[in-house]
């Protein structure tokens, strides 16, 4: 079922790779809910990924660009703002890579060149966005702009590394354009993502032990790429306009849950004197 949330709506939508990633999804839903966009990644991104694909289903122009790089994304929005044939009501930032976590890098021996990419990569590259478009004046009053976060910047979890440094950085970039971006109406938040099957997120080692007991910690169980798409669509769209500087928990309850019986009684699958088994 549609409601046109987003009829009449423009944006960008960086980081879309395959049918797997929350950003693919979006784009589907967004599409669905009537906005139109342009879809951006790097441009060996570009060809790893089926963008392309992803474009002619939603009808939307693909401009490579290297979020790290102020020049590509000037010529990013300039060119966004022309194909689309106005300014943006909405950027959703689903970005995030770590060298050290794919080359397995333990925590005490980081090289600290890759952490410094990590971090321009999945948080810093987040300013650049709100810079440029700040700078080129390309947002609408009342627009949205949204990056994608996770749990790991309030807590720790083993082999998360230097990803979770990167979105606690993300987060307070968030709230600290938010407070700048708010003397144009434009909105600025972070949501926190369950862990979700995507091509980034299985390559955390461990991730399907740690994605099962997520799902076992969350009355809800792990929000999905879809959940979190439809999610999107609602802070893009005109019913979140008073919401802003603030991270989002979109976790099935997860992030409120201290245990759940799912968790005791895995641990305890024939323990008589626990009520909850």
């Amino acid at each position: 079922m549609t409601y046109n949330l987003l009829k009449g709506k423009k944006g960008i939508v960086f980081g879309a790779l395959d049918e797997n990633s929350i950003a693919w999804q979006a784009a589907k839903k967004i599409k669905e809910e009537g906005g139109t966009f342009t879809l951006t990644n790097a441009s060996i991104a570009l060809r790893m990924g089926g963008i392309h694909q992803l474009a002619e289903e939603c009808k939307a122009a693909v401009i490579p660009a290297d979020a790290t790089s102020i020049e590509d994304l000037e010529n990013l929005f300039n060119r966004s703002i022309e194909v689309l044939g106005g300014k943006l009501d909405f950027v959703l930032h689903a970005i995030g890579m770590s060298p050290n976590v794919r080359k397995k890098k333990s925590y005490g021996d980081l090289d600290y060149a890759w952490f410094m990419k990590t971090l321009d990569v999945s948080a810093l590259s987040f300013h650049k966005v709100m810079h440029v478009a700040e700078k080129l004046d390309a947002m609408n009053a009342w627009g949205s702009i949204l990056a994608l976060s996770y749990i790991a910047a309030q807590r720790t979890f083993p082999d998360y590394s230097d990803m979770a440094q990167a979105k606690a950085v993300l987060e307070s970039i968030a709230r600290s354009y938010g407070y700048r971006f708010a003397k144009k109406k434009v909105r600025v938040n972070t949501i926190s993502q369950s862990p979700t099957m995507t091509t980034a997120g299985r390559g955390v080692p461990g991730f399907d032990v740690f994605y099962e007991y997520a799902h076992k910690m969350s009355p809800l169980g792990n929000a999905s790429a879809t959940d979190c798409a439809n999610y999107i669509v609602l802070m893009f769209s005109d019913l979140s306009r008073m919401v802003t500087m603030q991270n989002l928990m979109h976790d099935g309850g997860f992030s409120s849950s201290g245990i759940t019986e799912a968790v005791i009684t895995s641990l305890y699958p024939h323990d008589k004197t626990n009520p909850s088994s």
